[in-house]
C-alpha cells in the first residue's frame, strides 16, 4: 500500500458541478484525481483551513459517535476502482478488535483528515490511475486559478463592511473555501 497525503482541490475539469481531490504520494510525483460533489469538497474544504462551522457536519457528528464508542479509526484504505469509481474502507480500532467499514472515497477522506488517519492506496490503482505532474501537464489547472485570482482581487477592493456581509453570505450558502478566504481579508484589516 502507498500513503497518501491531500495535495489540494479544484474545480473538475470533466465534470460539471463536480470538484477534483488531488491526492499525492508521500515522497514521490504521482498524483490520484477522485471527482467528488460540492457537499464531500466543503467539508473537507472546511477542515482543511481550520474553519469550525457553527453546527457539526455530518463527519464532525460520525467522528464523535464513533470516539464516544471508543471506536478509533486507524487508516483509510483505496482498495478498489472499477468503472470510474474508487472504493475505500475505514479501519476502526475498538481495543477488542478491528473493524472494517465500506465507504465512499470522498467520505472516507474526510473522516481521516479530521482524525488525522493515514490514507493509503494499492500500488495496482496508482499504476492505473496515476498523473505524473510535471511543467507540461500544468496546463489544465491554469484556467481554473486565473479565474480564482480574479474572485481573489475582487474580495481585496472591499472595505470591512462589504467582506463582513459577504463573509456571512458565503457561510450561508456554506462555501467554506471563499469564507475562509475572506475570514483572512479580514483579519489583515481588523487583526486582534
Amino acid at each position: 500500500m502507498i500513503k497518501l497525503k491531500i495535495l489540494g482541490i479544484t474545480f473538475s475539469q470533466v465534470q460539471a458541478g463536480a470538484y477534483a481531490l488531488v491526492l499525492t504520494e508521500e515522497g514521490g510525483s504521482r498524483r490520484v484525481p477522485i471527482i467528488i460533489g460540492t457537499p464531500e469538497a466543503q467539508s473537507i474544504a472546511i477542515t482543511l483551513e481550520g474553519l469550525i462551522p457553527p453546527r457539526p457536519l455530518t463527519h464532525d457528528l460520525f467522528i464523535t459517535f464513533a470516539k464516544s464508542l471508543n471506536a478509533e479509526l486507524k487508516q483509510v484504505n483505496i482498495y478498489k476502482y472499477e468503472d470510474g469509481v474508487f472504493y475505500s474502507e475505514l479501519v476502526f480500532d475498538t481495543k477488542e478488535k478491528t473493524v472494517c467499514i465500506d465507504a465512499r472515497t470522498s467520505d472516507a477522506i474526510s473522516l481521516a483528515i479530521r482524525t488525522d488517519a493515514p490514507i493509503f492506496i494499492t500500488e495496482e490503482i496508482m499504476r492505473d490511475v496515476c498523473v505524473f505532474m510535471t511543467e507540461g501537464n500544468w496546463e489544465e489547472f491554469e484556467d481554473i486559478e486565473e479565474n480564482e485570482k480574479q474572485r481573489k482581487i475582487s474580495f481585496e477592493t472591499m472595505n470591512f463592511e462589504e467582506l463582513q456581509i459577504s463573509l456571512n453570505d458565503a457561510i450561508i450558502n456554506e462555501d467554506y473555501e471563499k469564507a475562509s478566504y475572506i475570514r483572512d481579508l479580514i483579519n489583515k484589516l481588523n487583526p486582534k
